[in-house]
């Protein structure tokens, strides 16, 4: 039996003594640390070096400031402390589980080891140090590996509990890591070492090995007789075999001659087939030729029709021409007409104005007199319309209107 390791929390004198104290505890795998706090310092320290290879939180304060980053700072201030240094390594740990009875109550010890990591960024080590710790991931390492091995060993016999390794290993891994992947640790691996039966179980099952190997020799000097009448009987089935196989070429023979005037048939058949495929070949080629006649008649057929069309349209449009261009002669003539009657009415009208103007002023006062009787004329029917208010500008202009200047 293994030694059911611990994991701890311990402190140390500087911070660049880390890497002695957790290779110290690999060398001795009872107590594993893989968690350290330094040494505060109560005074400025003029040169702390922060070593690398693992995860460094400081505090400022008390307060959690994050990871600190490796190499050497100068000028270290009393309220800056570091608080926990965590091991980056993958850490194997030992959690033997002892007396688990089985299925036929047969009392066991069975050997437990995994390897686990935590990581692998400031959030998840931040997670384990104030969430978890190094204590109560031992303890719950330390239960769940035995709960998981009890329950898997009360499940077979004492035979069987070697064949179940592997499936306990997947099973056991995933159950672990979905407890405690939210700390920020992850279970890399998980193996079954070794499994010890009780003495007398063992001595038992040594004298039982014993006769199965007597009775393994047993079976052996058998299988050697049962070998020497398979050779016996197997000499007498090589000469059935070659009587056999002397038939089978004789009915080999024959189908070969059977298989040669079969190909014959085929061929002719083949033939046959050529011949006919070839005339059919003639056929289709006629056929052909005679619907490409065909085609060529209706398209010869169709461009004279669509030639008598294209002649037919011409003549409509040059019709169309002819009577625009008479039509378009007799209304310049017209137009011509029109111009001579307008000219000589112009002639007329400008005459008759130089008549007028050599006669204005005889002509005014009749033209006033003609003014101011259509004037009354409106006035009259204005007033034969009944009865009618108008006020504002228009009012005003038909006043003036009826009062004679």
């Amino acid at each position: 039996m293994t030694v059911h390791s611990r994991l701890i929390q311990t402190k140390i004198g500087a911070a660049f003594h880390a890497d002695r104290e957790f290779t110290k505890g690999n060398e001795d795998n009872s107590e594993i640390p893989i968690v350290l706090i330094p040494h505060k310092h109560c005074l400025p320290t003029f040169q702390l070096n922060v070593p690398s290879g693992m995860f460094v939180l400081y505090q400022k304060w008390n307060a959690n400031q994050g990871l600190l980053e490796p190499g050497v700072k100068w000028m270290w201030l009393p309220w800056y402390r570091i608080s926990h240094m965590v091991t980056k390594s993958v850490v194997s740990y030992n959690a033997p589980a002892k007396n688990c009875p089985t299925a036929d109550n047969i009392m066991v010890n069975v050997d437990l080891s995994l390897t686990f990591q935590i990581g692998p960024d400031e959030e998840a080590v931040t997670k384990f140090v104030y969430g978890l710790g190094a204590y109560r991931l031992d303890e719950l390492l330390s239960a769940e590996a035995e709960e998981a091995i009890r329950a898997l060993v009360y499940s077979v016999t004492h035979d069987e509990v070697d064949d179940l390794r592997e499936e306990f290993a997947k099973g056991m891994l995933s159950t672990l890591n979905s407890k405690i992947n939210c700390y920020g640790v992850r279970i890399l691996h998980v193996k079954i070492t070794n499994v010890v039966l009780p003495q007398e179980l063992q001595d038992r099952l040594e004298k039982t090995t014993g006769f199965k190997t007597k009775l393994g020799e047993e079976e052996k000097n058998h299988e050697n007789r049962v070998r020497v009448f398979e050779d016996e009987a197997t000499k007498g089935l090589e000469i059935i075999r070659k009587t056999n196989a002397r038939e089978i070429q004789m009915l080999k023979a024959e189908q070969n001659r059977y298989c040669l005037e079969r190909q014959d048939m085929e061929e002719r058949a083949r033939g046959n087939a050529k011949v006919q495929e070839i005339e059919s070949n003639l056929v289709s080629a006629l056929e052909k030729k005679k619907v490409a006649g065909n085609e060529t008649v209706q398209v010869l057929t169709a461009e004279r029709k669509a030639e008598e069309l294209i002649k037919n349209a011409e003549l409509e449009i040059l019709k169309i021409m002819i009577q625009a261009q008479q039509k378009a002669d007799t209304m310049v003539v017209e137009s011509e007409a029109l111009i001579d009657v307008a000219e000589s009415k112009a002639g007329s009208m400008i005459s008759r104005a130089r008549a007028e103007a050599d006669g204005a002023e005889a002509l005014s006062e009749k033209r006033r007199f003609e003014l101011e009787w259509s004037r009354l004329e409106v006035l009259k029917k204005i007033a034969g319309n009944g009865r009618r208010f108008i006020t504002g500008e228009v009012g005003e202009e038909l006043l003036s209107d009826l009062v004679p200047v």
